[in-house]
């Protein structure tokens, strides 16, 4: 009888490429998975070139660390993800999740949707009518929409927050913050805030400056006002996305454009800066004219 080999001599026979070494994790606890970022397809992924603080691990472990804000459309949590087998792969960042489309005024959002196209006619007949199924369709188009913003805005050198991923009706983004003496905090909105009056003027050439681009590339947020905007020390955010339209596609565009000024035009007039909306209105409309 043949006498079996030691375990060390029936590896060393094994081509090494069906040789692997696992490391085994721990159970998950409740509020925590794996991480989804191998579970979506690549264009579901944030643009290249990523931030570095980007967690792509295979073995990382979502946890939800609680409600940051919560909206009639969508809730925003706070995510920590991170390797527990390698603590410098770790990040929190915000996931934003779309409630059910009962939650939507499908009046309101229609103006939105005007100019962007439904894949199959049975869905948009859905969503017209408010369906069931339409609310559902309604609910991963508006995910989608955002998505679509984050990733366009971001490339446009936009100040928006670096979008990570999407996955369903849950997109995860960058965290913006902001130290104070308690330490790491989310930025506050920009209509919480009392900026000095130098501060004051920094953030409307910023913002002049972000709408000069978004329009010169077609883009309006469509619901823009300073709970919107994230003051993030002496730097302004644009969050909250996924209403943005085409200029000129949707016939409400130039609308939504000159009520994006108008509402932030007040903001800054209440805190003493004169920012005229017809004329910062004038101003965004050389700009997109001159786009070529």
């Amino acid at each position: 009888m043949t006498e079996e080999p030691s375990s060390p001599d029936r590896v060393a026979g094994i081509d090494p490429a069906f040789v692997f070494d696992y490391t085994a994790y721990d159970a998950l606890a409740d509020g925590q998975r794996w991480s989804t970022w191998l579970d979506v397809e690549p264009l579901c992924r944030g643009p290249e070139p990523r931030p570095d603080w980007v967690v792509t691990s295979q073995g990382a472990i979502d946890t939800d660390l609680g409600v940051l804000k919560s909206g009639k459309e969508a809730d925003a949590f706070l995510l920590d993800r991170t390797d527990p087998r390698d603590p410098a792969a770790s990040v929190v960042m915000v996931a934003k999740r779309y409630r059910s489309g009962e939650h939507r005024d499908f009046h309101r959002a229609a103006s939105y949707t005007e100019g962007r196209g439904t894949k199959r006619s049975r869905d948009a007949r859905a969503v017209r009518r408010g369906s069931t199924w339409g609310r559902e369709v309604a609910r991963y188009e508006w995910a989608s929409a955002e998505w679509d913003a984050l990733v366009r805005c971001h490339r446009l050198g936009l100040p928006v927050p670096y979008p990570v991923q999407i996955d369903g009706t849950e997109i995860l983004m960058e965290w913006i913050t902001m130290l104070d003496e308690d330490g790491r905090q989310t930025a506050p909105r920009l209509a919480q805030t009392r900026p000095d009056p130098e501060l004051l003027d920094g953030y409307a050439e910023q913002l002049r400056d972000a709408l000069a681009t978004m329009v010169q590339a077609g883009l309006v947020h469509g619901d823009l006002s300073p709970y919107n905007v994230l003051a993030a020390g002496d730097r302004l955010v644009i969050i909250d996305l996924p209403q943005t339209v085409d200029l000129v596609g949707n016939p409400s565009g130039f609308d939504y454009l000159l009520r994006d000024c108008a509402t932030m035009c007040r903001w800054f007039r209440g805190r003493g800066l004169d920012l005229d909306e017809q004329e910062l209105f004038a101003e965004l409309m050389a700009h997109a004219f001159s786009r070529g």
